[in-house]
């Protein structure tokens, strides 16, 4: 029965849950599972270390830890936006997400980290930053 191995495309269906308390942050349990290709850089790197010399069917739990996955919260992707900077319509709440237009038309997801009287404090962190994560794995096809 074949592994998975380095540049192999699979399947698999997956849940992740912060190492910390548990909580799901997401599955595909409920829809199509994940398709990626190893060494393409589209997994983190501990959830592709994870895959690896698994077989179909297989399942497993792994740790990563958040070097391995979305790595430490970084305070230079913290910004200052005056409240004026914003669209008029927009009512920034703590928590809540923002999408900012970089100079090259790419889009980068901003989450709202502090309101002040005249500015806010953005948060360009993934969302999964500073976290050790938990992934239950089932592998369902390789190939």
């Amino acid at each position: 029965m074949s592994q998975v191995k380095a540049n192999d495309t699979v399947k698999v269906h997956y849940t992740g849950k912060l190492k910390a308390n548990g909580q799901v942050f997401d599955t595909s349990t409920e829809r199509e599972p994940l398709e990626a290709q190893l060494g393409q850089g589209s997994l983190i790197p501990g959830f592709e270390k994870g895959l690896v010399d698994m077989k179909v069917n297989e399942k497993k739990t792994i740790e990563i830890p958040k070097e391995e996955a979305y790595g430490e919260i970084m305070e230079d992707l913290f910004h200052k936006i005056p409240l004026d900077q914003l669209p008029q319509e927009v009512k920034p709440e703590v928590g809540m997400g923002l999408v900012s237009k970089n100079p090259d038309g790419t889009e980068r997801q901003l989450r709202v980290a502090q309101v002040e009287e005249d500015h806010i404090i953005v948060d360009a962190n993934h969302p999964l930053a500073g976290q050790d994560l938990v992934f239950e794995l089932e592998v369902v096809e390789i190939h």
